[in-house]
């Protein structure tokens, strides 16, 4: 919201002077009660505007273009979208289910304005373009209410004229000539039994003074109809499909096992039953071991800097797939306006329902260990840690770091007989479940219930799985 004001973010340039128009007709409209709105308007004109609607038009181009024009009034903080333009309105149905604002629909304005000021009409005339008409819209909208009537073949091609040829009314153009040939068509309908005329040009609102004055039925302003139906909407936003952002690249291997988990783990019949995931993969974040042992590069700034990327891409949650990663979490969460869900909590949660007064043997990385996040969340949820010995914690790190480990790209050989070994040291000392406390860790062992570590049965357990589940959690919760 700008200044607490409700921001109308208004696309212009589809065509120029009609949005201009718009404009014009919201800021009248506005005026008694400037204090409560503000306005935006962003006008920027794409080659294609020139085109003919045609049956054969291809609006491609402008739907990326109002698709752009769209998130910039949303960057601005706009509250809502109107769109003068009846081409656009056909691809709306594609357009809201990719932004957060809501778009003012067009068509539910005329639709309203003829049912509470006309409510004994029944039959609708509609001046629109080809491509327009071919698409059903004004059908859609009114054909459940009302009988709908086009020009004929030659009144079409006369009607498309006086809009799109050179010198027509695209142009600022409102000669004579082009006020008589518009009212011959809209008499044309009149003589069809129509009780009012519904224009499908905006453009037809910079003439509509005159021609209203010409016709023997009314004809809507529709620009006028659409600024007052604006105003008199809730200032309500549209529910959109919950969002996970993941800081990726912490690591690539790590984060792309957890987007796997996520999407298995999610109940679908189809692809848009699926959760939206969206991953800023940043390997360059500093290493965060090499920080909390050896005051290497501290890493927080990048983490916080690709955690605000994710919530300005309007992520709900954030997911970080990197154990080491949650001792820098608790610093950066009351400067997100978005939760960063904690894999940590969620693994000792599942520890202290499942597997209540087992030891956990711990296995991660020497600065997860050293950074005390894990004894922190084992504390909190009442579970008893055990780690490795010295020895022990070496191979740990040779199966993660070394040449032949996980972060090297290496998921069979030395580095999974390193962690083997450190795996059956634990269950030797009385661990009855392993946690696999970096997200490299369950890359060469998976998440079972019974692990045979050195001839005794344990449970594997996989952070990174356990916080996909959580994922799928929220977003199951969200959508209900």
């Amino acid at each position: 919201m700008i200044d607490n004001r409700f921001a109308f973010g208004v696309v212009g340039g589809l065509g120029a002077l009609a949005g201009a128009d718009l404009l014009q007709q919201l800021i009248r409209a506005t005026a008694a009660d400037h204090d409560r709105y503000a306005i935006v308007f962003e006008q920027q004109s794409f080659p294609g505007d020139r085109l003919r609607a045609d049956i054969d038009h291809d609006p491609t181009g402008r739907k990326l273009h109002v698709f752009s024009l769209i998130r910039r009034l949303e960057l601005r903080g706009t509250d809502a979208i109107l769109l003068p333009c009846f081409v656009s309105q056909t691809f709306l149905h594609e357009l809201q289910p990719n932004v957060g604002t809501p778009i003012v629909s067009l068509m539910a304005a005329l639709l309203a304005r003829v049912v509470t000021a006309f409510p004994n009409a029944k039959r609708v005339g509609v001046l629109t373009s080809g491509y327009v008409r071919d698409k059903n819209l004004f059908t859609q909208t009114f054909g459940g209410s009302h009988d709908v009537v086009y020009p004929d073949a030659d009144a079409q091609r006369e009607l498309m004229d006086v809009i799109y040829a050179e010198g027509g009314i695209r142009s600022g153009k409102d000669a004579p000539a082009l006020l008589e040939r518009l009212q011959a068509v809209c008499e044309g309908l009149a003589a069809k039994g129509c009780d009012i005329i519904v224009p499908g040009f905006t453009e037809l609102s910079l003439v509509h003074r005159a021609l209203s004055a010409s016709l023997s039925i009314p004809i809507l302003n529709v620009n006028k109809c659409y600024a007052d139906y604006a105003l008199a909407q809730p200032s309500s936003r549209p529910r959109r499909a919950f969002k996970i952002g993941v800081v990726g690249g912490v690591g690539p291997l790590a984060t792309v096992d957890f987007m796997e988990k996520v999407v298995k783990l999610t109940e679908a019949r189809r692809d848009q039953d699926h959760i939206k995931m969206i991953v800023e993969q940043n390997p360059q974040i500093p290493d965060r071991t090499e920080h909390l042992l050896h005051q290497g590069t501290d890493p927080t700034i990048a983490l916080f800097a690709t955690c605000k990327k994710l919530e300005a891409a309007e992520a709900d949650l954030i997911a970080i797939p990197c154990n080491t990663a949650h001792a820098f979490v608790e610093r950066m969460q009351s400067h997100l306006r978005i939760p960063v869900l904690n894999m940590l909590d969620e693994a000792m949660a599942q520890i202290a329902s499942r597997y209540a007064g087992r030891l956990v043997g711990l296995l991660a990385t020497s600065g997860t260990i050293e950074s005390g996040v894990y004894a922190a969340a084992a504390e909190r949820a009442g579970v008893q840690l055990m780690l490795p010995d010295d020895p022990h914690q070496v191979l740990v790190m040779e199966a993660i770091y070394g040449a032949e480990g996980v972060k090297a790209g290496f998921t069979e050989g030395r580095c999974r007989t390193d962690l083997r070994s450190a795996i059956d040291h634990l269950a030797q000392r009385g661990a009855g479940v392993i946690l696999l406390g970096c997200t490299e860790l369950p890359l060469l062992f998976p998440q079972t219930e019974n692990f045979d570590a050195a001839g005794q049965a344990v449970a594997l357990l996989d952070p990174t799985l356990l916080l996909a589940a959580a994922c799928v959690r929220h977003a199951r919760a969200a959508s209900n």
